[in-house]
């Protein structure tokens, strides 16, 4: 499987499965309540069951691993790595996305999140230092883009790929057209990319990439990380970007706990620099200590972790070191 396969995976997701139906269900949400909704939504989950096996394949895997690495974790969420965990899954997907929405629709309770791990970052802000946020798609990172605005000492443009989730994105702006206004679309890293986010860090604002996401690009360059028990793939960019920029870089992950959304900030390293000896090593440690991140937060929220493709997939990508 090539890497923009596996992309398009995750786009089918965004823009023919999920989309269409949850703006219908959005209204539902509205008029009755969550769980209405959830009622309403069991015949779309079950229709992507049954007509999408790419990601019914992904996140049976995904479970799966998650639930022989660590079997506790299976017993306390009452997770089964066959169809109902899936189920489970997609189910947990759909709630994320009607989240996203009531986000930028204005009707999310953002008094009631909870932040771990700001006030270090707080203190770069006050000092007009900015720095680099890698982030994961592991629950609602709209919710961190969402207070960032409404507490303005944090300003986060987030670097993204959007061109998989152009209808998701539309309907976002439908709901409030400020949605956009943060994210900048990045196919590739050129020095003026490089030197326009370097500008923001220096005025103190936050640049935020993903860490669990492979460029869609042909053969791009990983560092390979245990994860979950078995090695896989992950990208290079986050470290080599933050090593340009010369900034502290910091750890972002977002879950729901008991029914309160909870935001996670964790210094990753106050700065990074790639020696050309060296730079081989240090990506894989740097990759290796990210996944590690990662897995702890994934076992802590098994269900909100969204990369629906296969991603111990490890063919078509070249090593750091080639």
């Amino acid at each position: 499987m090539s890497t923009q396969q596996a992309q398009q995976h995750w786009a089918q997701i965004n823009e023919a499965s999920f989309v269409g139906g949850m703006r219908l269900l959005f209204w539902v949400y509205r008029i009755a309540g969550r769980w209405p909704f959830r009622i309403a939504l069991y015949p779309v989950l079950g229709w992507y069951l049954l007509s999408k096996p790419a990601a019914r394949r992904a996140s049976m895997t995904y479970l799966q691993r998650l639930c022989t690495f660590d079997p506790a974790v299976g017993r306390i969420n009452r997770i089964r790595p066959g169809l109902r965990g899936v189920f489970q899954h997609f189910a947990s997907f759909a709630e994320n996305i009607l989240d996203k929405m009531l986000l930028w629709g204005g009707l999310f309770k953002t008094a009631e999140v909870v932040s771990f791990g700001r006030e270090q970052m707080l203190e770069n802000i006050q000092a007009q230092r900015g720095g680099l946020l890698i982030c994961a798609h592991l629950g609602n990172l709209e919710l961190c883009r969402v207070l960032s605005r409404q507490r303005q000492a944090l300003r986060i443009t987030v670097l993204v790929h959007t061109k998989h989730a152009q209808a998701f994105n539309r309907l976002l702006a439908k709901l409030d057209p400020d949605s956009q206004l943060n994210l900048m679309q990045v196919s590739e890293m050129t020095p003026a990319t490089a030197m326009i986010l370097a500008e923001k860090v220096g005025r103190g604002e936050f640049v935020a990439i993903a860490g669990d996401r492979i460029p869609v690009s042909a053969a791009p360059r990983v560092a390979r990380a245990s994860f979950l028990g078995k090695t896989a793939a992950f990208p290079v960019g986050p470290y080599v970007l933050a090593s340009l920029l010369q900034c502290p870089v910091y750890l972002l992950f977002s879950m729901t706990k008991n029914g309160h959304s909870e935001c996670h900030f964790e210094l990753f390293r106050e700065t990074i620099r790639l020696p050309r000896k060296e730079r081989d090593l240090i990506l894989n440690e740097l990759a290796a200590a990210y996944a590690a991140r990662l897995e702890h937060f994934c076992l802590r929220a098994p269900l909100q972790w969204f990369n629906f493709y296969d991603f111990w997939q490890l063919s078509g990508y070249k090593d750091a070191s080639r």
